[in-house]
């Protein structure tokens, strides 16, 4: 169902499946063994297939207001209050195929695809919306981006990703609600960025989300740096995903933060402060004592930017200088090669550095063994090695220097004390204290 069947009718192919059955959850995980039940609103089911996870949901519908139900002792969220004013409140209800079609974004993902007659199944009119390369709400639009105003962001990617246009009444909505969008989830929004920069037409997305004027309320620096040099970044990432069938691995977020902090010209290192003085700095535990533990680093707004993907940008963008440096040494650039952050260094050269003899050099280096495979133990990635790939040369491990036993001090010169054990009890320890007093005054005599 939805985005997979739209992508198949494309000639495109399917970045993963959605399942729709009658069947609930519950039922759902009695057939399969290898299935487990997720969702605290929604139950939905996960079925692992290999190293795939299939979701399975069930058919829902929309019901009027004042006819929520409680589903597994969860109650649908209050719209009086701020956390449920602008959320979806009435999809608790199981429903029809016909029902489930009416209650989806818009008409081109509300597509199905029958396995037992082979046909595809179409409630709102997507397939002439496809063939006519039309991005539709189904119903209101101004109703349906107030129930989740993500779908702004949504429609626009999905134009910019085909290359369709955005019908006017539901372009006019986006205008009309894009203020609607700082009370989405600041994660899912940053989430929604990343598919963004990974489907290969960020540049033409995110110039539509400019003119829309989606970008002021998520992030105000986005806002004003939709210049040029922002705009050439995109486009150089773009370049790079279309070389590959599916999204590759090296699009990593740190990469994709990159290329839109780096143009912007935010820096990538905190501010300097100066040391902490007084009770804060003494007693260690103060809040400038935690201000200076965790400086403040770069920000896009109020998106939760990860400090892991920022640290590891920061360390992408201080060795594109030794990455330049041909002239080094072999052995220097083995070192480099067996680097963690090495792989991730020589894409963001490939993508923005502007000079591929040195990332042939560097592939050279590669192939020649000098870097190790993607989840070796020298990499220090966690991401599995390829079959069939040549194993790389292990670094050899420092022998680890044995520790000397301990000499006893003043006049016992060359004898060792032995350690017990264990630790003395109270007993033990008396003992040993009555020893070393008579053999004290045994030396004096």
């Amino acid at each position: 169902m939805g985005g997979s069947v739209r992508d198949l009718l494309l000639a495109r192919r399917p970045k993963d499946f959605d399942i729709g059955t009658s069947a609930h959850p519950y039922q759902v995980k009695k057939l399969f063994r290898n299935c487990w039940i997720i969702g605290r609103r929604f139950r939905l089911a996960h079925v692992k297939f290999g190293q795939k996870v299939i979701e399975v949901a069930t058919f829902r519908r929309q019901v009027a207001a004042g006819e929520e139900v409680v589903q597994d002792g969860v109650p649908a969220p209050d719209p009086t209050t701020p956390e449920g004013e602008q959320l979806i409140h009435h999809d608790n209800t199981f429903g029809t195929p016909e029902e489930d079609a009416f209650r989806r974004d818009f008409t081109i993902n509300a597509l199905a695809y029958d396995i037992a007659t082979f046909s595809i199944i179409d409630y709102v009119g997507g397939l002439e919306d496809l063939r006519a390369g039309i991005v539709r709400s189904i119903g209101d639009p101004d109703v349906r981006l107030n129930e989740d105003p993500v779908r702004m962001i949504r429609a626009i990617a999905i134009a910019a990703r085909l290359d369709f246009t955005i019908e006017p009444m539901l372009l006019q909505a986006i205008r009309t609600h894009r203020h609607e969008i700082a009370k989405s989830s600041q994660p899912r929004l940053l989430e929604e960025y990343y598919k963004i920069l990974r489907a290969g037409s960020a540049e033409k997305a995110f110039r539509q989300l400019a003119a829309v004027g989606l970008l002021e309320p998520i992030s105000d620096e986005l806002h004003r740096g939709a210049t040029d040099p922002l705009w050439r970044s995109l486009a150089a990432v773009d370049e790079y995903r279309r070389q590959f069938e599916s999204t590759p691995d090296t699009l990593s977020n740190a990469i994709l933060l990159g290329s839109l902090l780096v143009p912007l010209g935010i820096s990538l290192h905190p501010p300097r402060t100066p040391y902490a003085s007084g009770s804060d700095a003494e007693a260690g535990d103060g809040p400038r004592s935690r201000r200076l533990r965790h400086p403040p680093g770069p920000r896009l707004g109020d998106l939760p930017l990860a400090r892991r993907d920022v640290e590891r940008l920061r360390q992408i963008i201080s060795l594109q200088r030794r990455l330049r440096d041909l002239a080094a040494s072999p052995r220097a650039q083995q070192s480099l090669a067996h680097r963690g952050i090495f792989r991730e260094a020589l894409t963001w050269m490939e993508i923005h550095g502007d000079a591929p003899d040195v990332v042939e050099h560097w592939i050279g280096v590669i192939d020649e063994g000098g870097a190790p495979e993607p989840g070796s133990e020298d990499s220090g990635d966690d991401q599995p090695q390829e079959p069939g790939a040549a194993p790389s040369s292990p670094i050899r491990k420092r022998r680890r220097r044995r520790r000397r036993g301990r000499r006893g001090g003043g006049g016992h010169t060359g004898v060792r004390i032995k350690r017990p054990a264990v630790f003395p009890t109270r007993r033990r320890r008396r003992e040993w204290s009555c020893t070393a007093s008579r053999a004290s005054t045994q030396s004096a005599a």
